[in-house]
């Protein structure tokens, strides 16, 4: 019976699948998703799924057949190669060919073969590296099986249910729709997308299903409407619509991304959303950028003059030739062979041949092997940048990582660096140092003490660390990248498989290293009155409720103490770990109730017998009942019905509250649900959030665990409390604050605990009235909070402030309908949000302040020291408070205390107009009459770079400039920005604090296209993208915050110090070396075609040549290429220790002293008199004699090489074993192939018959002083 019921089942599915017809629908900003189960019996053409890829990536860009094709396409974007394919074809015109046609063709054929097979080999690694991937497998469910089957990656379909297990990869973007944690959790690593390593929690989409019974994606009829894929990892929108018509919000906590690793949980299953180059992953994989540098725009300039030398050379030649002709004409000389009719070509026509020869012949010009030579040298540079063990930072096992390789040279020119603050000069960790609470200041000395001993002791403990430490820190870090590993050394049935020794080892050793609990973070020294408060607080209120005494008599100075503890302890992100079992959740469930999602929700929540049944003794034997109580989620309902809120009406006016209306449990009771023994591990989203839950745990405020509907803290006294989470609202750069909405344990109050940044907690403080005793107190401790603030920013701490709203339950109901709204809305998602988190979060009740530090990493006062005496302008974009960014400024040496600092603040645009004039005024008259007009105005030049306009008097004070971001934002404008560069340009350094990401990607923009300047930007968060994209150079640091600023830069060092050694050491030499090199090609190729151009004053401008056509085509591409290839590798003209000591050698990249516009005529007459030298020594030395063409040519040829060589030579700074090595095999090489080529081909290119001339060379002593003379009269003005 049961079976022809489930056949029913089956015929009906399948006839709803065939009912579907195809529609044709416009495109949408929503994806609908539907399960695949429903339409299996069903056409293609009819599964509504069909239109989304499929889970199979194709990374590669060819095929067998279109490689040829495609890459030559590729290639010939390059102009370069356009033309020389254009010049080898005009060889094959019979009237215009200079040489064997065939001969011709091979420096472009071999160029491009090069190319051809180095994009071959690139592709065919990808293609493997595909081909492994795809064929991983998974867990997939299959409809006629009723089970879950094995499938590769690449049969995933978008709608299909896949079932995941620990530590398994996630093969696509999955919507989580069933987990074996009873919590409806999962956790994810990350490290793979953003090189994150604390875990990701993630959570079962709610009103799936119960949590104990088995999840059938058979039931799962609900339909899926979500955005359309993007690359933003950080965000995913839509709702999921049930059969009864009730939808619910979606969310990033909701999506696992493909790539991340499942942890800590047995399974999940989740419905495939994104597949293929569809997910996120795919999305943000770009590949390395492409840029130009400053010196490729100036070559390209110069090959331009290059061709129209070329055009000039065939121009005099093809007037000459048509003039000869002219003069000739009547008398027909000899060599003029006449047309198969007896006529000749007109002078003109065959001025026209004449010049498209001459274009062949004299080709060379324009270097063929210039660009794959530039290629090969910055990928050699690269490589020695990345060997440099001095960038290398020990502590975080990290490289130096280039991922532009077309770049180096711009690293020896950077004019202007912008840099961030927290995580770039400073470690990010965050360590809790002072506070304030209730208007009463604790200074915590002995923790400032204990700080201080911290930094002496920190280098011995590593030194007395055992290497079993190192070797978990560097397996951590390995383990970061698992995918890649696995995927080159896993097979796929390996890959599945969760028991394997060596995959649970290794999230072994990766669960040892936690984020941000290092023990100078952790081990906080509580200060005594403080600390003696909380235990009086706590003491005092269980005694009150053993004794049944009202609570609210507690004093509300110490209501406030208890709060911001709380508030501390409750108001995060952050995952409780277990110490015996790392990374493995504690989960301490005493009473188990789901989060508020609904009205109804709501009002279930809070009725009069669900409140009064929660004490002690209710609570303890909820443990035991507690997999049978639990549901993962309630009806969400998009618009509640009048009814419910009618009915929460009457029953707040009803409710009474009661005072066993708390869950209160002490530690003996409960023995048996404690932890293991041992201190927790906490898993923070950022070092601040880390800083403060160990601060609260100092004074034994303990967050014990973290589940989706409550947090459980332990209080001194009190036990275990179960806060009930309601509602978490996120922190973002927008509102700069952190909500959680919580019933309380002990009140039975809704009670909002907020945490953010001063500048927006105190506007959003509830008005104090004067004619109120708690109000003059609330003005008075405000008051001194703010003057603590102010002390503490000085001091240079970040301060936060703590703030906590008692929720009045009518409003938070309608508050809560009008969330519920904005949370499944899908157009303007995140304004909505934000305007109903901006209605909650008003007039709030101040607890009090923290104040953390932030320390300087180390080396950073030093090198900002040395990067000024380089002559680089450093600015930092911060968005800290004005104080706290001040006081760093002046412990990095940013700010000189003998300086005098300009500090702009303003409100409004008028404002910021009159305070930049009036600045600009008084930095004229004081500092800068030496540089003001004829007008007595400032002149502002925005071009090149040149010093700053102040004069370099000692005796003058020096400038800096502080300017905060409302300031700012008013001084971008486009009225406004020259005034702000004006007076930018005359001052030493930029502070500008309150920044937002959009503003520093404006300023860097700005600087670079007004001021013409070389811009490297610097950070190490996600906010800080947008100006490392946008400056000419983008360096990452891969710390604390991820890997976001890595994937988007071009460069990323582990430390700011290494900015040091890579600009001043291998930017300086990445620079001249390729600047010389470029140089000296374009005086090589000049010089050996004017030898070309000279010849046909002597030949009646015919297009002849004396040299053999061999020597013609491979004298750039053998005999000359090695030697100026190994001098743009290893050439140094300074040695790394000097460049050091001297930072102000820097200043020759930024000025471009090494490649100036007329150093390019500087070549090219130097080569024009170096190849006259060449041409007519050897010319006068055969004068009058018996020797023919290719007997006289073949010596200048060996004299341009020997000539050639030896100007490298004069121009090398620095010779090694590699350099002798490559001249002797250049000249070595020359030597085997003219006399092989003499020899034994005598006539293989007819007319040519060059047999035996080096022969008789080698000889003739009279070429051997030539060798001596010529090149010694070539280079003697050198």
């Amino acid at each position: 019976m049961a079976g022809d019921t489930q056949d029913t089942d089956d015929d009906q599915t399948c006839s709803l699948g065939k009912r579907k017809k195809k529609k044709n629908r416009k495109d949408t900003k929503t994806r609908t998703v539907h399960s695949n189960l429903l339409y299996s019996c069903a056409k293609g053409e009819e599964n509504p799924n069909r239109r989304y890829a499929d889970n199979k990536i194709k990374t590669t860009k060819y095929t067998v057949l279109s490689f040829l094709p495609k890459n030559l396409f590729e290639q010939f974007h390059r102009l370069a190669n356009v033309y020389f394919v254009f010049i080898a074809l005009l060889n094959f015109v019979p009237a215009v060919n200079a040489f064997q046609p065939e001969l011709a063709l091979t420096p472009v054929v071999f160029i491009l073969a090069v190319t051809a097979i180095k994009d071959l080999w690139e592709d065919y690694r990808r293609y493997r590296s595909d081909k492994e991937i795809n064929h991983f497998d998974c867990l997939v469910y299959c409809r006629n099986e009723k089970k879950y089957l094995e499938r590769y990656w690449k049969e995933v379909r978008v709608g299909d249910f896949v079932k995941l297990r620990c530590n398994e990869i996630i093969p696509a973007d999955i919507l989580l729709l069933h987990s074996s944690d009873p919590d409806g959790l999962c956790h994810i690593e990350t490290a793979n997308l953003d090189g994150e390593t604390n875990l990701k929690q993630r959570q079962v989409v709610r009103d799936i299903s119960e949590p104990d019974s088995a999840f059938d994606p058979l039931k799962f009829n609900s339909i899926i409407e979500s955005e359309k894929p993007n690359n933003d990892l950080n965000r995913f929108r839509g709702y999921i619509i049930h059969k009864n018509g009730l939808r619910a919000g979606l969310y990033k906590e909701n999506l696992l991304l493909r790539g991340c690793t499942l942890r800590n949980t047995d399974e999940v299953i989740g419905i495939v959303i994104y597949a293929g180059h569809e997910t996120k992953s795919m999305l943000n994989n770009n590949g390395p950028r492409y840029k130009r540098s400053k010196l490729e725009r100036q070559m390209n300039i110069d090959v331009f003059w290059c061709v129209i030398i070329l055009l000039f050379m065939c121009l005099v030649s093809a007037i000459g030739h048509g003039l000869w002709v002219w003069y000739y004409e009547d008398k027909h000389p000899t060599f003029g062979v006449p047309n198969s009719d007896g006529s000749s070509l007109s002078p003109a026509l065959s001025a026209v041949y004449l010049f498209l020869t001459m274009i062949i012949v004299l080709q060379v010009l324009i270097p063929i092997s210039l660009y794959v030579s530039i290629e090969v040298v910055k990928i050699c540079q690269v490589y020695f940048i990345h060997q440099d063990a001095a960038l290398y930072d020990e502590e975080t096992d990290s490289h130096l990582q280039c991922r532009a390789l077309n770049i180096t040279e711009d690293l020896g020119q950077i004019q202007y660096i912008f840099s961030d603050k927290t995580g770039t000069l400073t470690e990010n960790k965050m360590v809790f140092r002072r506070c304030t609470v209730a208007g009463v200041e604790y200074s915590h000395d002995a923790n400032a003490r204990r700080l201080a001993m911290h930094q002496d002791m920190d280098s011995e403990e590593e030194e007395c660390m055992p290497k079993a430490a190192t070797l978990t820190r560097r397996e951590s870090i390995t383990s970061h990248h698992s995918m890649k590993v696995m995927y080159r050394t896993q097979s796929t049935k390996s890959h599945r498989r969760t028991g394997s020794r060596a995959e649970a080892k290794r999230a072994s050793i990766l669960s040892k290293h936690t984020a941000f609990s290092s023990p100078m973070e952790k081990n906080i020294t509580p200060d005594p009155k403080l600390l003696d408060k909380v235990n009086e607080c706590c003491s005092r209120l269980s005694f009150m409720k053993r004794s049944g005494e009202p609570l609210c008599e507690l004093s509300p100075e110490l209501w406030d103490v208890l709060d911001f503890f709380i508030a501390l302890t409750v108001c995060n992100t952050v995952v409780v770990s277990s110490p015996n079992q790392p990374r493995h959740k504690v989960s301490v469930r005493y009473e188990l109730k789901s989060p508020v999602k609904s009205i109804e929700d709501f009002i279930r929540r809070f009725t009069p017998s669900r409140l009064t049944s929660g004490s002690a003794s209710s609570s303890s034997s909820s443990l035991a009942a507690s997999k049978s109580t639990f549901k993962v989620g309630s009806s969400v309902q998009s618009s509640p019905s009048d009814s419910n809120v009618t009915k929460l009406e009457q029953l707040t006016n009803s409710f009474q509250k009661t005072d066993n209306g708390y869950n209160l449990q002490m530690g003996a009771e409960f023995a048996s649900g404690k932890p293991e023994e041992g201190e927790l591990r906490y898993e923070a989203e950022s070092p601040d959030e880390a800083a403060l839950v160990y601060a609260a745990n100092a004074y034994s405020c303990t967050l014990v665990s973290r589940l989706p509907d409550q947090v459980t803290v332990e209080l001194p006294y009190l036990g275990k409390l179960n806060f009930e989470l309601l509602h978490t609202l996120g922190f973002d750069s927008t509102r700069k604050r952190m909500s959680v909405v919580v019933k309380h344990p002990l009140t039975d109050e809704i009670v909002m605990y907020t945490k953010g940044a001063d500048s927006v907690i105190l506007d959003l403080l509830q008005p104090c009235l004067s004619d109120d005793q708690d109000g003059k107190h609330q003005s008075k401790m405000q008051s001194r909070t703010q003057n603590y603030l102010n002390q503490y920013a000085v001091d240079g701490l970040r301060t936060l402030c703590i703030a906590k709203k008692v929720l009045d339950r009518q409003d938070y109901a309608y508050w809560l309908k009008c969330h519920l709204d904005a949370e499944t809305s899908l157009e303007n998602r995140e304004d909505l949000l934000f305007q109903s988190a901006t209605r909650l979060e008003a007039n709030l009740h101040l607890l009090g302040a923290t104040g953390i530090e932030d320390r300087l990493q180390d080396g950073v006062p030093e090198t900002i020291a040395s990067l000024r005496k380089a002559g680089v302008q450093i600015w930092v974009l911060t968005g800290d408070k004005q104080e706290t960014a001040v006081n760093i400024a002046y412990s990095c040496r940013l700010l000189e205390h003998d300086e005098e600092v300009i500090t702009l603040n303003a409100e409004t645009e008028e404002g910021c107009n009159a305070l930049l004039k009036q600045t600009l005024q008084y930095v004229q008259s004081i500092f800068l009459k030496s540089s003001t007009g004829s007008d007595g105005k400032l002149k502002v030049v925005f071009g090149p770079h040149h010093p700053p306009l102040f004069p370099p008097s000692s005796s003058r004070p020096r400038l800096s400039m502080v300017i905060d971001g409302k300031t700012l934002a008013h001084a971008l404008d486009k009225t406004l920005e020259d005034t702000f560069l004006a007076l930018t340009k005359c001052c030493r350094s930029v502070l500008c604090c309150r920044s937002t990401p959009l503003q520093k990607s404006m300023v860097v923009k700005l600087v670079r296209d007004k001021l013409k300047v070389m811009t490297l930007a610097i950070g190490d968060g996600a906010n800080d993208v947008s100006m490392i994209q946008v400056a000419d150079v983008g360096v990452g640091i891969s710390g604390q915050e991820g890997m976001q600023a890595v994937m988007a830069s071009d460069f990323a060092v582990p430390r700011f110090q290494h900015l040091e050694k890579l600009l001043l050491v291998h930017g300086h030499w990445c620079y001249s070396r390729l600047a010389n090199m470029v140089l000296y090609f374009f005086y090589k190729n000049a010089m050996f075609v004017a030898l070309l151009f000279w010849y046909q004053f002597f030949c009646g401008y015919s297009g002849s040549a004396m040299l053999d056509q061999w020597y013609l085509i491979f004298f750039n591409l053998l005999f000359s290429s090695l030697p100026q290839l190994i001098a743009g590798v290893l050439d140094k003209g300074v040695s790394a220790e000097t460049l050091l000591a001297l930072p102000q050698l820097y200043t020759n990249g930024q000025k471009s002293e090494e490649y100036k516009p007329y150093m390019f005529w500087m070549n090219m007459l130097d080569a024009f008199y170096q190849s006259l030298v060449c041409f007519f020594i050897p010319y006068f030395a055969y004068y009058d004699s018996d020797v023919d063409i290719f007997t006289w040519g073949t010596p200048v040829t060996a004299l341009t090489l020997l000539t050639i060589l030896m100007h490298l030579g004069i121009e090398t700074k620095t010779w090694t074993w590699f350099h002798w090595a490559s001249v002797i095999f250049s000249i070595l090489l020359f030597l085997t192939v003219a006399l092989g080529y003499n020899g034994n081909c005598p006539t293989c290119y007819p007319p040519s018959n060059p047999y035996w001339t080096m022969q008789r060379l080698l000889g003739d002593p009279q070429f051997y002083l030539l060798c001596i003379i010529t090149p010694a009269v070539a280079l003697l003005p050198r």
